[in-house]
């Protein structure tokens, strides 16, 4: 049974960024399983987990929370990319830098777009 999250377009592009992160981190050294690598998809898998939790809920005020929620976990990502960069474990780092880009002005968008719904409900 498909669920009303697998419709939205952030949590599409959330789905698609834990597979690049899966396969990105695929290539860090053992030493890192339990480190960086582990951080990096903790914080990917958080990200449509939380859009969909968020859709789930009752209301556009609960939803807009778990919004605002995903978009940590995708700034902290960004943050252990670079940092997986900076040490070597990753050689090009632009593809997903960008597809998190996109991603964070998606849920800009749609947390603008919920908080004038919840605003015009008032």
């Amino acid at each position: 049974m498909k669920r009303a999250h697998q419709d939205l377009q952030v949590w599409q592009l959330g789905m698609t960024l834990v597979k690049d992160v899966y396969a990105l981190t695929q290539k860090f050294a053992d030493s890192e399983k339990f480190g960086l690598c582990s951080q990096m998809r903790r914080a990917a898998v958080s990200i449509p987990s939380n859009i969909a939790e968020g859709a789930a809920r009752s209301g556009n005020k609960e939803f807009l929370r778990f919004i605002f929620i995903a978009r940590g976990p995708l700034s902290e990502l960004e943050t252990q990319v670079m940092i997986a960069q900076d040490l070597g474990f990753i050689e090009n780092h632009k593809p997903v830098m960008n597809l998190m880009n996109e991603l964070f002005a998606k849920l800009s968008g749609l947390i603008s777009s919920i908080q004038k719904k919840v605003k015009d409900n008032v």
